[in-house]
């Protein structure tokens, strides 16, 4: 088996690999970080970086392919044109995982906050679980050093684009908004297929977990064939099943059971979170969890770092780090989630994104934008003639310094940039703690 790409998912994948009997080979046109340079050889698993042999790897019998590396790849063509059957490290681990159950949770924005609440849930309820996927360690990993009964799996499009036959027991779809349009061929509807792929192998006993609120996931929910129960959530409407949100109260409907739970006693604040919120426990009441147990950690759960992630407050102005806010829909939840007037730190590298949709609560909660990235033309023509002040900065101090010159008392400093941070960073996490850094350091 060759595996493509040498970082986390593509290491994991190697080691249960290489477990199970495989004649592996790692590829890498990049260098492979030391720590996993150590982890292969350890395993005795050949690896190569700086470049791809052509020869032995069009002479695989299966590709693994990691999901940063996209179908336009020259390499990837190749294979493709040559028949080899390409997987994704969620398929491998998925061949392996034994009598193990997985709930996997997929959506545009979300994903990472309902899968860390889920897992929250799972652990108070003294299931053996791991959190997997793209938090955590790659799934491929865990089955391979340290199986557990249940996987709780981030999963994005990208690694649902190369399954066989991976199926989840519970499916959570917490919504789909336009992301990663640049690796869909700038096609909403490649996008939309991409990650309605997680029922696709789901049975009659599985469950489906859906946001019955979600435009784009209404309009193309009747496009598939859908076997698994399906669990909607929903706010201000009435479900005969699934969880629903009245009178801030959420209700749960599942079977026979029914539970009641008042949104002041949720951790997580904002409109956002309250979806998130209905969707974890739709998911853990789906898989029999008490809800004593469900009540008791949405009430004890944490926020997540660089998801509104509150910094610190100086001279009363509040900063809040919300590096992973990679798309413009994350932003948006994040500004209609704010209560005083905000200078918001946007900007990086561009996903094709439209950010007409930010208008109108930019309009109306926004005093000043501060750019950070390296090309801002696009910030400045989207919202030129919305707010009185745009500054362009290049590091992510002069940003944190503009931004604290811009507010005043009463005012919140909002890291949320919409875009990814390859340009300035090596990942939202960098920027996060950059930005942490620099609030630190006024």
């Amino acid at each position: 088996m060759v595996i493509l790409g040498g970082a986390e998912s593509g290491v994991g994948a190697a080691i249960l690999a290489s477990k199970q009997g495989y004649d592996v080979f790692v590829s890498d046109a990049g260098e492979i970080n030391e720590a996993y340079r150590m982890e292969l050889n350890k395993h005795g698993i050949i690896y190569e970086q700086g470049a791809h042999t052509e020869a032995l790897i069009l002479n695989a019998h299966e590709v693994m392919k990691s999901p940063g590396i996209p179908e336009k790849n020259s390499l990837v063509k190749k294979i493709r044109a040559a028949g080899i059957p390409v997987i994704s490290e969620i398929e491998l681990a998925y061949r392996y995982k034994g009598k193990s159950r997985i709930i996997g949770i997929t959506g545009s924005n979300g994903k990472t906050t309902t899968t860390s609440l889920i897992f929250h849930i799972c652990k108070h309820a003294g299931l053996d679980c791991a959190l997997v996927g793209n938090i955590g360690f790659s799934f491929a990993r865990q089955v391979a050093e340290d199986p557990k009964e249940w996987y709780i799996a981030e999963i994005s499009s990208f690694q649902l684009d190369d399954i066989i036959s991976f199926r989840p027991d519970v499916a959570v779809l917490t919504n789909i908004t336009e992301d990663h349009l640049d690796r869909y061929e700038y096609k909403v509807e490649n996008y939309i297929k991409s990650k309605f792929r997680i029922i696709e192998n789901q049975n009659e006993q599985d469950v489906f977990v859906y946001c019955a609120d979600d435009e784009t996931t209404l309009k193309n929910i009747n496009n598939y064939t859908i076997k698994s129960i399906p669990a909607p959530i929903a706010m201000n409407k009435e479900l005969p099943q699934g969880a629903y949100l009245t009178n801030a109260q959420m209700h749960i409907k599942w079977r026979t059971e029914e539970m009641q739970m008042s949104i002041n006693d949720f951790a997580l604040k904002g409109k956002h979170n309250y979806y998130n919120s209905m969707a974890a426990s739709m998911a853990t009441t789906a898989i029999d969890i008490r809800k004593e147990k469900i009540r008791e950690a949405l009430q004890t759960f944490e926020t997540l770092e660089h998801r509104m992630e509150p910094v610190a407050t100086i001279k009363g102005v509040e900063f809040i780090n919300d590096s992973k806010a990679t798309n413009v829909n994350s932003t948006w939840y994040a500004l209609e989630s704010m209560e005083k007037p905000v200078v918001l730190i946007l900007g990086g590298v561009d996903k094709g994104n439209d950010y007409s949709v930010l208008k109108e609560l930019v309009a109306e909660k926004v005093k000043a934008i501060v750019c950070l990235g390296t090309d801002n033309s696009k910030i400045h023509e989207a919202f030129k003639t919305v707010v009185p002040q745009l500054v362009n900065t290049q590091n992510a101090k002069d940003a944190v310094e503009a931004a604290f010159h811009l507010a005043t008392k009463g005012d919140v400093v909002l890291l949320s940039p919409a875009c990814a941070s390859f340009d300035l960073f090596k990942n939202y996490e960098d920027r996060g703690v950059q930005f942490k850094k620099a609030v630190k350091d006024l």
